[in-house]
């Protein structure tokens, strides 16, 4: 194998695997030739390749099972948060058809989170509607929304699975969302979570708690969105602080 002396082989091998996927020679879900294969190939030693592997997971390029081999990842969707928006604006922006599966939808008693949340009493009836957000037909999410129940009665006497709930709020019942806080934690999926994602429990999950304020300050909703680990990835970026003189 033909290498320029800059480049130590391992990144010559990566580069050219990483060109293979790109052109959709190694598609998405495809397995990659065997270590004994990539070294006949690249004819090149065995810690070569596997560090040429190791960088290509490193990136997000592909995917090593144990026992299984190395398959090619689905890319990431890469998500801004610079601003307040919803999923269907997201994923317009992205070039991906946003769409919705309702789970359920319920009167229930606001438990702690809930109710510090939306500033009501623990034990509140709130509405409660799950759903599972879809990128061109990829579950995404699973969204938990808890409203106040008589905005949310409201709300579910529609099409959840066609019609954003921001925009309802905000077109149907003249509810501006005005801001809203952003908690995030790394966790993983359990039962609930597993099944409607279809990931095996304990897969990686990107969970984020959002809560949107109304006028006046006011909490109008808030969300808990379970998002699949292996396919999305979140970007912001932020201004310094102008430091203080002392």
């Amino acid at each position: 194998m033909k290498t320029p002396s800059a480049l130590p082989l391992y990144a010559v091998v990566e580069a050219e695997i990483a060109s293979s996927i790109g052109d959709g020679s190694f598609p998405v879900g495809h397995q990659l030739p065997t270590e004994d294969e990539l070294i006949q190939r690249f004819s090149v030693s065995r810690t070569t390749i596997r560090k040429a592997i190791e960088n290509l997971s490193g990136r997000g390029l592909v995917e090593i099972r144990r026992g299984t081999g190395t398959f090619v990842a689905q890319p990431k969707i890469i998500q801004e948060m610079t601003e307040l928006t919803g999923f269907v604006e997201d994923m317009d922006s992205l070039g991906l058809v946003a769409t919705a599966r309702v789970i359920d939808h319920a009167i229930v008693a606001a438990d702690d989170d809930v109710a510090r949340n939306l500033s009501v009493n623990v034990g509140t009836s709130v509405m409660r509607i799950r759903r599972v957000r879809l990128a061109s037909g990829v579950a995404l999410s699973l969204d938990e929304t808890y409203l106040p129940r008589e905005i949310g009665e409201k709300i579910v006497s529609h099409d959840l699975a066609a019609e954003p709930i921001f925009k309802l709020l905000e077109q149907r019942y003249d509810i501006p969302l005005i801001e809203a806080e952003y908690k995030l934690e790394a966790t993983a999926a359990n039962d609930d979570v597993a099944l409607a994602l279809a990931v095996d429990v304990g897969s990686p999950i990107f969970l984020i708690e959002r809560t949107s304020y109304t006028a006046d300050n006011r909490p109008i909703d808030y969300e808990k969105l379970h998002y699949r680990g292996d396919l999305i990835r979140f970007r912001t970026r932020l201004a310094r602080r102008k430091p203080v003189d002392r």
